[in-house]
Formats: structure tokens, sequence, C-alpha cells
């Protein structure tokens, strides 16, 4: 007997909503050092954007994600397509080409392709159903995920956008995992990943001259600063030495919210987007960032757990490949504020401001939210928390 229910998480809206509250703060504070003649500009602007996002979320919950199995294959080769006319013709901004500018509108096609390559390596999964692979079996589903991978990759990073080609990566590998694909496969991709970066190491110490025409050179300055970042603090390690101590000034409570002197000082760049974690631990300290991270671990959970639930493999895959997309960029943001890893231009999940890393991030959780309404669910049966 089914039980008559919207399937809505609400436990996973709250914690939108908790995310939400936490970027105005952060965005208003961040945006403090800069002056404007309104200074709710910069927070105003997240509302919108955040309205525009959930309306988006909703539009998207309520189209039946099966159909877009179909249109997987289609929506990435335009994509692709994009992608190479950003190549072409696209907008340059802060070093990168990353946009393709139609009048008003600027669209970059980076962000939809971290959607759409889920909905596709999700389509090539759901292929072999609940087949458990042997290493032999595994080459071919292998080379599928590793062609529609690098093909994005290879545009991507070539705009240059090394953190969103690490976002590809981190689906596909998070995709990989989840299926049926032998375990034996996935460590010999690991190893031969770790074997590209020590052959990259051998070439920087060796071979400076075809080394550099691998790594672009402000691509190079980010690896020492991460590296030595006090040796270069006055360069390329002055934002992360400057987001060091501001997080470190924060202690357990934080020096209180708008009271940071990093952060109020203009200290540190870019603090209401890519280095918004400095605001929250310097103002909020440790028992913020903690929270943070919290509330992002439940989000986390949630969405392990709707896919847990879905009746599709199909919806599994897309739920898995969204907790990827996730995870792997609060880590990738978190992780270059405090030292873990190297700088990149990628946004704090739901928290940083702008438009374009939001709106993605709301589709793919209108994608879980779909998944989680068409989910059927039993009065005795799985599905119960």
């Amino acid at each position: 007997m089914k039980q008559k229910q919207t399937n809505i998480d609400i436990s996973l809206l709250l914690i939108l909503f908790s995310l939400f509250c936490i970027s105005l703060l952060a965005v208003y504070s961040g945006s403090g050092q800069y002056e404007t003649q309104d200074p709710f500009y910069f927070a105003k602007r997240q509302v919108i954007w955040y309205l525009v996002g959930f309306g988006i979320m909703a539009g998207t919950a309520y189209i039946d994600y099966e159909l877009l199995e179909r249109l997987a294959l289609r929506l990435f080769v335009g994509t692709v397509f994009l992608l190479i006319l950003v190549h072409f013709f696209g907008t340059y901004k802060n070093g990168s080409q990353r946009w393709i500018s139609f009048g008003v509108l600027e669209i970059q096609p980076t962000e939809f392709m971290k959607i759409i390559l889920i909905l596709l390596l999700a389509s090539v999964l759901n292929q072999y159903q609940h087949k458990r692979f042997s290493f032999t079996e595994s080459i071919i589903p292998t080379c599928k995920i590793m062609v529609y991978t690098m093909i994005p990759f290879f545009f991507i990073l070539i705009q240059p956008d090394l953190g969103s080609a690490l976002v590809i990566l981190s689906i596909a590998f998070t995709l990989m995992l989840v299926s049926g694909i032998s375990g034996r496969m996935i460590m010999s991709l690991s190893l031969g990943f770790i074997a590209l970066i020590a052959f990259l190491t051998f070439l920087h110490n060796y071979y400076f001259e075809m080394f550099s025409k691998i790594i672009k050179p402000h691509q190079l300055d980010r690896i020492y600063g991460w590296l030595s970042p006090h040796e270069h603090a006055s360069t390329y390690g002055y934002q992360l030495t400057q987001s060091l101590v501001a997080i470190g000034s924060g202690q357990l409570t934080g020096s209180g919210f708008t009271h940071g002197v990093q952060v109020q000082g203009g200290k540190i760049p870019e603090a209401h987007t890519d280095f918004i974690f400095a605001v929250i631990g310097e103002e909020f300290g440790f028992l913020g960032a903690v929270t943070l991270i919290c509330l992002y671990f439940l989000m986390i959970y949630r969405i392990i757990r709707i896919a847990m639930r879905s009746n599709s493999l199909f919806g599994v895959y897309i739920s898995a490949g969204v907790a990827g997309l996730i995870i792997f960029q609060v880590f990738q943001n978190i992780g270059m504020t405090i030292g873990l890893m190297p700088v990149t231009g990628l946004a704090l999940p739901f928290i940083s401001y702008g438009g374009s890393a939001l709106l993605t991030n709301m589709i793919a959780l209108g994608l879980v939210f779909s998944v989680n309404i068409r989910s059927k669910q039993y009065m005795f049966g799985r599905g119960w928390d």
C-alpha cells in the first residue's frame, strides 16, 4: 500500500535555508571592504540570485528526471559545442576565457557541463543496471566514461579553469565508485593519476621548459603560493597567508559579525566570493566554521539517503553525482583557505556570492528533489527513515 505523500525532503530544504541565511551574513560582512553607496548591494543581489535559484530548483524538481536520460547525449554534444565557441569567441575576464556574450546576457557553459555530465554518465552506467564487472569487463564502460569526461575536461582546462576541470574529474570518479566497475580498475586509474603528478614533478625539476608548456605560469604561481605561502607572502601567496591569519585569529567564537580585522581591513581579496570561508572563520570562529561544515555533512547525508531510497538506478547515479559535485567543491574551497589545497576559483557552494555557481548547485539539488519526489515508498518496505 502506497503512502500518500509528496516526498519532499523537508530536512534538505531546511539545510538549504540555513545555508542561505549564513550566505547573506557572510556576503554582507565580506563585502564591507568595498566602497559602495549601498552597504547591502551585494547582499541584496545574493537574495535575488537565491530567489531565481529556488525557482529554477523547483522547476527542475517538477521535471521527471527519467525523461532527461534520453536527452543527456544531445545536451552533452550541445554544451561541448558551446565550450568550443568559448575557445574561439569567448569573453576574457580576469585572465580567463570562460564566457559567451549575447549582448546583455553572458553564459558560462562550464557550469552547465557539470550538471549535464552527471546526467550523461548516469545514463551510461544505467545501461548496465546492477552488473558487477570484472577487471576485463570494466574496460569498455571505463573507456566510455573517460572519453565523455576528458572532452569537456580538456576544453575547460585550456580556458584556463583548473578548478572546474577538477570538478569534472571528481564527478566521474564518484560515479565510478558507486557503479559496478571493478575496484582494480578504479585503483589502476588512481595510480595512473598519481604517476601523472609524479611525471609533472619530474619535468618541473629537470625539464622546466617542457613543463612550462603544460602548466601555465599563473597556475604554477598558485602552486608555489600553496606550497610556500610565507616565502611568497607579498605576491602569489598573499591570499593564503592573509586567510590563515584571519581564520587563526577567529579562535573559538570569532571576533564578531563585521568586526574581523583582516576582512574589514580589505586584506583578503575576494572575501565575499572565493575566500568567504575566511570571513566565517575570523568573525564566527571555530564554532561558526564547524557549524557550516556540519550543515554540509547533513546535506550530503540527506542526498545519500535519497539515493538509497530511489527505485531507479538512474536516480541513484544522479544523486551520487550531485553528492560528488558538492563534496569536491566544499573540500577544495575550504581546503584552499587553510592551505590544504592550491588556490583555485571555485566558490563555496550555496555560500559564496555570485550567480553562475549558485544556480548550478540549485539545479543539482533540483535533480535530487526530482529523484526523491518520484521514489515510490510503501507502508511495509524500503523508504523508511
